[in-house]
């Protein structure tokens, strides 16, 4: 489908204010050519004076026909304004919601993706979808759809005017008009492509700035920063080339038009002059034939600039649909459950799972986990542990198996629902660009300030968040960057005790930080596992020893259970990493 028929279909509730905004560019487009047409009366005034057009109309004296000539050009320019300002502020209110609903809406959808396409994609590809993208639909909207009524709307009134002066002579002055036309279609079907290359190169120059500017740390200190201006180098070029292909066809539309002009104005120019010579027509007549000529062809010039502003609107439009149109992979909606319900018993039966074009990372695992009991998962890295995780969020589906909570396979449960019945600690933590109070409050809208205040005292957190500028009200920064380490770590510990979630995971939840922070995040996790389902990752054996059951994973598959003593007891995996990490022999 033409992406403009996307656009359109998408717009639908927006079709009375783009049939309101085009009556207001109709009606200043007729006022716009009138002008021309009054100047041609008020020379036939002047020539032939009680002998004129409005004399034998009934108005007999020059000087009340020059007065009324007047007055209705007063009249002719205020509503031409008015109706100026009228399909100004609608075109462009109309840009300005549509793009703040498409924007809306795709952020929305790209929300509901599945993982595994964010890693098939680039995010700063998705970056320029989101902005850039729209921005250049809302850039056609506010002055490209108005300039493409008017020049239909003034050709055919021209053409109008003409026939009724002299038909021999329309002809001749209309000619150009088809070959402009088609000359102008013609371009635009070979640059549709190349603004399509140009909005793909786009994208990848925005991934590239969003990875360099994400990793600057590590840029700065690898004294990488040559290395990196020069993949930008290489990306901003193939912008440029991209760019410069479709310029070279965009430039070339207005001289071609400019020739087909200049015959249908020559023509106009002698073949009128002649005819007036001959008193075939009259010389107002023939004067508004020459204005109306430079009024209908001269217009035409901003074919140009206007196919070249709409292939670029298309190509973005055409890419936010496409994203508009991704299949959502894992569907939101199903069977409701809230948070008070669930207990928290977890089974995984024949659970089996591998990422695209990659080996099974769970490898047909079956486990039950009691309502309430603590369970960690260790391992060397690869093994399945962060994965079994991530399929009891549904960030992704078993390719095999089920995954059950409280009896109900997770699949058909509603997703947020079951997202909502379970607290989440990463080794990464996500804080957004906002306050102490807002980030630990994160998707509890409704808490109440002694309730985030209560959090972050059960989270060791309170001391140094009010030793901050402005305590619980400081803005974190992008990411968290204005926070060490182990303060973003006990934030999103504080986030985790205010959402109270009967079932919680803790994925290397204090790997990344000191021994005295460790101590502390760990009193703090100890007390919140109390009474609810953890499934508890860890590298440092230490934090999981107390966990009613634990796991170890390789390969996907579980190869050792048992408590911590059971495990060094059977002096296996477990047993082995065990004295790896404590020294002993």
């Amino acid at each position: 489908m033409h992406p403009l028929s996307r656009l359109f279909g998408y717009a639908r509730h927006y079709r009375r204010d783009v049939v309101i905004a085009s009556i207001y560019s109709v009606l200043n487009k007729i006022f716009d050519i009138l002008p021309e047409i009054l100047i041609g009366i008020a020379v036939d005034v002047v020539v032939n004076q009680k002998a004129s057009f409005l004399a034998r109309i009934g108005i007999v004296e020059p000087k009340d026909q020059l007065i009324l000539l007047a007055v209705i050009t007063v009249l002719i320019w205020v509503f031409e304004s008015l109706f100026e300002y009228l399909y100004e502020l609608k075109w462009r209110r109309l840009a300005q919601n549509l793009q703040h609903d498409m924007r809306m809406e795709a952020y929305r959808h790209v929300q509901k993706l599945e993982l595994a396409y964010f890693e098939r994609n680039r995010t700063g590809n998705l970056l320029a979808i989101l902005n850039e993208d729209i921005n250049q639909m809302e850039r056609f909207l506010n002055g490209g759809a108005n300039d493409l009524i008017q020049v239909f709307v003034g050709s055919v009134m021209v053409g109008a005017v003409f026939f009724f002066i002299t038909s021999k002579l329309a002809f001749l002055a209309l000619i150009p008009i088809p070959f402009i036309l088609y000359g102008a279609f013609w371009f635009q079907s070979r640059l549709a492509p190349r603004y399509t290359a140009v909005r793909e190169a786009a994208g990848a120059l925005a991934t590239q700035f969003s990875n360099n500017l994400s990793g600057i740390a590590t840029v700065k200190a690898y004294t990488a920063e040559e290395f990196e201006a020069e993949h930008i180098r290489q990306g901003s070029n193939a912008y440029r080339e991209r760019n410069s292909e479709a310029i070279r066809w965009s430039a070339a539309i207005t001289p071609v038009i400019r020739m087909a002009i200049l015959a249908g104005f020559t023509v106009t120019l002698l073949y009128g002059g002649f005819m007036a010579l001959n008193g075939e027509i009259g010389v107002g007549s023939y004067s508004v034939l020459v204005y109306l000529t430079q009024r209908l062809l001269w217009p035409l010039t901003r074919l140009a600039e206007m196919t070249d502003l709409y292939q670029r609107s298309m190509a973005s439009v055409q890419r936010v649909m496409d994203l508009l149109h991704t299949p959502i992979a894992i569907p939101y909606e199903g069977k409701h459950l809230s948070a008070a319900q669930v207990q928290g018993e977890l089974e995984f039966d024949k659970v089996k799972f591998a990422y695209a074009g990659g080996t099974a990372t769970i490898d047909g695992i079956s486990l039950h986990i009691a309502a309430g009991e603590s369970v960690a998962f260790v391992g060397s890295t690869g093994g399945g542990k962060s994965t079994l995780t991530k399929l009891l969020l549904r960030f992704y589906e078993p390719q095999q198996g089920v995954i059950r909570l409280d009896g109900h396979n997770i699949s058909e449960l509603n997703l947020q629902d079951l997202r909502r019945a379970i607290g989440y600690v990463a080794q990464d933590t996500f804080l957004a660009d906002a306050t102490v109070a807002e980030n630990i409050a994160y998707g509890v809208s409704d808490a109440s300030h002694e309730e985030i205040v209560r959090a972050a005292q059960a989270a060791e957190a309170h001391d140094f968040i009010t030793a901050l500028p402005q305590g619980y009200d400081t803005q974190v920064g992008e990411r968290g960057m204005k926070l060490s380490g182990g303060q973003r770590q006990r934030l999103a510990l504080a986030r985790a005790i205010l959402k109270n979630p009967p079932i919680l995971i803790l994925d290397e939840a204090t790997s990344a930080v000191d021994n005295e922070t460790e101590a502390a995040i760990q009193r703090s996790l100890d007390r919140l596992i109390v009474g609810r389902t953890s499934l508890i990752i860890a590298h440092r054996l230490s934090t999981v020893r107390y966990a009613h059951l634990i796991h170890v994973l390789e390969y996907g598959r579980i190869v050792e259970s048992g408590t911590h003593t059971e495990l060094l007891a059977k002096g296996g995996i477990y047993a082995a990493l065990w004295r790896l990490q404590t020294g002993e022999r």
